[in-house]
């Protein structure tokens, strides 16, 4: 499906407990393949700088349930600045589409250190947005989010299944490759978070594996969650 231009895909969110991952893992597993970039069984790294402006859009927007809606971002993975993306994640009530650029890591100490000319004049898209809402709204970096994803996917329906344990939020300094960056965890032991991504239909066999976790559908925002839990740090 496409919508002015974007690709849109189907993301559903649930709230799960060890118990379920354990049997949806194993059940998954006889259907699915593992996510090729994940080098290791239990997942990999993802980290992601997310920007608000000074109106607080991107929370505010979120909290009041808007529809159609955006964020932008800083993500690498596994800590490491070999490969960063600036990522604009577009959200069209259920669905969602994302534009994406490749940013150096001179580029991306430039956005940290303000400036943000690097991205003027930018042959992407996503670039030249996030260069003209830094000018005409001062959007900055806010917060960073961490998390664990185990991905597993399946070429029936573009499927994409992720399970993001230890979600995590900086605390001090948000560079995530700052000697100083800190992250504390921001949910309760045992409890994550499964998306489900999809294109114009859910296989029936994923249904079935997945329903049992299907009763907990939740409007879950990693951002949002992670912005509390630095509030309530910077509050005490």
């Amino acid at each position: 499906m496409q919508y002015l231009g974007h690709r849109l895909r189907h993301e559903i969110k649930y709230y799960i407990n060890d118990s379920v991952y354990h049997t949806l893992r194993g059940r998954l597993r006889t259907v699915a393949g593992a996510d090729p970039n994940m080098k290791e069984e239990d997942g990999y790294l993802i980290s992601s700088l997310y920007f608000d402006d000074v109106y607080h859009s991107a929370m505010n927007e979120k909290q009041a349930g808007i529809c159609f809606r955006k964020k932008y971002r800083l993500r690498c993975y596994n800590r490491q600045d070999t490969r960063i993306n600036l990522e604009c994640k577009r959200k069209y009530g259920e669905y969602i589409s994302k534009d994406s650029m490749a940013v150096s890591r001179g580029e991306y100490d430039a956005m940290l250190a303000g400036n943000y000319d690097v991205l003027m004049d930018h042959p992407d898209t996503v670039g030249r947005e996030v260069y003209a809402l830094h000018h005409a709204r001062l959007l900055k970096p806010v917060v960073a989010v961490e998390y664990l994803r185990e991905a597993y996917v399946l070429a029936q329906g573009n499927v994409r299944i992720t399970f993001d344990k230890e979600i995590s939020a900086s605390v001090n300094d948000y560079d995530m490759f700052s000697e100083y960056y800190e992250v504390k965890k921001v949910l309760e032991p045992g409890i994550m978070v499964l998306e489900v991504k999809f294109d114009d239909y859910l296989p029936d066999m994923i249904y079935q594996i997945l329903k049992t976790a299907m009763t907990n559908k939740c409007a879950i925002s990693k951002y949002v969650m992670c912005r509390e839990e630095k509030r309530r740090i910077l509050a005490r």
